[in-house]
């Protein structure tokens, strides 16, 4: 049970990715009815040892609809027609989406405007109200 290493401080064991193998869709020629070529990973996010509890509550928030209600996140790769590449591409596709919960998002200081900056906008806003006024009938 080797370690996969995600980050330098997160590396996840091999035994929590569950790998299926399946028929991809699509052409393939002669062997595309005999090999097993499509990959459907299964990593429990919220029964992972490795992972600290606030990456796996921003990687569940960034998996979406990819979860299962128990917690298993579910992707699937068909794309190239080796198996082989299949893997690598899903595994790199699970270690970017892990990567990607290990940054905190910044939190956002509420601003105000200024007071030049209300008069500016208020100026703004009769001069356009003076424009529209002089758009009016003539009388004569």
């Amino acid at each position: 049970m080797p370690l996969l290493p995600v980050t330098r401080s997160i590396a996840i064991d091999s035994d929590e990715i569950e790998e299926s193998f399946t028929r991809a869709s699509g052409p393939g020629g002669q062997g595309v009815n005999t090999t097993d070529s499509a990959v459907l990973l299964r990593f429990d996010v919220r029964n992972s040892p490795n992972l600290p509890e606030a990456v796996k509550m921003r990687l569940e928030a960034i998996a979406g609809s990819r979860l299962t209600r128990e917690g298993v996140l579910v992707l699937r790769s068909e794309g190239a027609r080796s198996q082989l590449l299949n893997r690598q591409e899903i595994r790199e596709r699970l270690f970017d989406l892990i990567r990607e919960a290990t940054f905190v998002p910044k939190k956002r200081k509420p601003t105000r405007p200024s007071r030049a900056a209300k008069a500016r906008r208020m100026e703004g806003k009769s001069k356009r109200s003076t424009v529209k006024s002089l758009r009016g009938r003539v009388v004569d």
